[in-house]
């Protein structure tokens, strides 16, 4: 996985030009007889079909198109996702609308055959490319709906006249090739080959395509597969995302980073401006808000104890570790304090009014970053490995499942317990908790304070339909106020929070519109998703 000279010599020749709708290779550009003359040459090949599979920016930015959080760059691509507003001619459009990596492994499986020798692990290696080709359709059937199912190298004028397949084909093409791959991949790897695709994953992303598409039943059969396979919660929420922690026992699946090699360009997006950042990922005041307090109670139940004018005290560790609070320790020590004009005297280069690399709801992103002097000197060239799929997202899927299938049993309360009293919390109250609304309710909570900033929501929100409740209406950001930077108290200025941008959301906006460019390319209006 990290022999990065080996392919990046292969993607320059796989991705050196983009033609027609699809981003294709020149497959008449370079000699095949040159390569797959070792299993070296066949691994290098591999490895090339691995670059771009996924990366940080798409993982980071995704709670932007959410309810979780501001995008507020829209250069950066996602503002008008998240506020309604995005058009066919976007470019964010079309950030995930991209089939170079369903290309890449396309030509490797085309090609693999030609190894003149015998390949013990072939079937492993096939299956590795059938994972991250059936990931890409996966992502674009979710996002877009219907896509074009391309199985092989094509020319530039296939491309051109290809109609898009039914999601449900998509679906259903992308299930059989995970649970394909998944009987042929290894449950572990050595330490050298840490972040390739094992059967924990091919069976974890399949349950997954399940949950989001309503097979329950099959859902809840792959996910008791996984919870087999011998992952287990990492003791620390606070540390699982730490740099130093990587590829412990909860990480099913990552994009592995080299420091100077093929490094994470995306961290420094995420720190307020004191700390060199761009604030551009901000959580919003609804999410904030979502985070039970620690007895277990939300902050409107009767008896939780919440104050509204020490609002960060005694709640879920998980808001304070994964959102960067004022009043509360900052990154690099002492208090982060984003409410202040100015502090001794001087200018606050963390000021959400500011409007200068400094958030506009007050809150930036924590976790990935609680600990940022440990990632180095410079943010913007990190090692630091970003979690694709996690052992908490396999129980948490399958408590959804088995309630969804009316199949309430003490083994969804004690899923949902292990999540809970991992990040220091009380197990589920039961009588509360004891009907399948309610525990619906719960679980979809529980989702979202779990696994906030790290790509899921959206998808929660479009498979709930819930987009007119959580996303058509404004979103909100901190009150004002000001911090004591000796003892980290705050004192709020005023009632009201701080309203950040009204949104908007239509049933079209549970997909997003394809690529302008490539509606022209098919002159029919009718390729374009409805609405746009």
């Amino acid at each position: 996985m990290k022999r990065i000279l080996l392919y990046i010599c292969l993607v320059l020749l796989v991705t050196s030009c983009k033609k027609g709708f699809l981003d294709r290779d020149p497959l008449d550009a370079y000699n095949n007889d040159q390569l797959w003359k070792s299993e070296n040459d066949v691994v290098a090949a591999l490895n090339g079909c691995y670059n771009g599979w996924e990366s940080a920016q798409n993982i980071y930015y995704m709670d932007c198109a959410s309810d979780n959080a501001y995008g507020q760059y829209p250069w950066e691509g996602y503002t008008a996702l998240g506020n309604g507003t995005v058009t066919p001619s976007d470019g964010d459009a079309a950030t995930r609308w991209n089939f170079g990596v369903v290309q890449k492994c396309n030509w490797f499986l085309a090609n693999i055959d030609q190894y003149p020798g015998t390949l013990e692990r072939k079937d492993q290696y096939k299956s590795e490319a059938r994972f991250l080709r059936a990931y890409q359709f996966f992502i674009m059937s979710q996002l877009y709906g219907d896509v074009p199912l391309v199985l092989k190298n094509i020319t530039t004028d296939e491309a051109n006249k290809m109609n898009r397949d039914k999601k449900a084909d998509v679906v259903a093409f992308v299930l059989k090739e995970l649970g394909e791959a998944a009987a042929a991949l290894p449950a572990t790897y050595d330490n050298a080959s840490k972040g390739r695709i094992t059967k924990g994953a091919a069976l974890s992303l399949k349950a997954r395509v399940e949950l989001y598409n309503g097979n329950y039943q099959d859902a809840v059969t792959d996910y008791q597969a996984v919870m087999e396979l011998g992952y287990k919660l990492y003791p620390s929420y606070a540390d699982l995302f730490r740099i130093g922690n990587e590829n412990n026992s909860e990480v099913i699946l990552d994009v592995q980073y080299i420091t100077d090699k093929y490094n994470n360009t995306q961290v420094g997006v995420m720190p307020s401006n004191g700390a060199g950042g761009w604030s551009s990922i901000d959580p919003l005041q609804e999410l904030v808000d979502a985070y039970e307090m620690k007895n277990g109670k939300t902050i409107t139940e009767t008896g939780s104890g919440y104050n509204a004018n020490n609002p960060y005290a005694n709640r879920d560790p998980r808001l304070t570790t994964t959102i960067q609070c004022s009043g509360q320790p900052s990154y690099n020590g002492g208090f982060f304090n984003s409410l202040d004009a100015a502090i001794g005297g001087n200018a606050n280069a963390d000021y959400y009014l500011a409007n200068n690399n400094t958030s506009p709801t007050g809150y930036v992103v924590r976790k990935y970053i609680s600990n940022l002097a440990e990632l180095g000197s410079d943010m913007w060239n990190t090692g630091l490995n970003v979690i694709v799929i996690r052992y908490a997202e396999v129980l948490l899927g399958y408590a959804e499942a088995k309630i969804e299938l009316g199949q309430t049993d003490n083994s969804v309360y004690d899923a949902i317990d292990l999540v809970r009293q991992r990040a220091g919390l009380p197990k589920t109250d039961r009588a509360a908790y004891g009907s399948p609304a309610a525990l619906r309710t719960l679980v979809r909570r529980e989702r979202r304070v779990e696994l906030a900033m790290e790509g899921l929501r959206f998808f929660d929100v479009q498979r709930w339909k819930i987009g007119p409740a959580v996303m058509n209406k404004a979103v909100y950001g901190t009150r004002p106020g000001s911090v004591n930077m000796t003892t980290g108290v705050i004192t709020f200025s005023s009632a009201n929070y701080t309203r950040v941008e009204n949104r908007f959301f239509a049933d079209k906006n549970y997909l997003w519109p394809i690529p302008q460019k490539d509606v022209d390319v098919h002159h029919d209006p009718s390729y374009q998703n409805p609405g746009y």
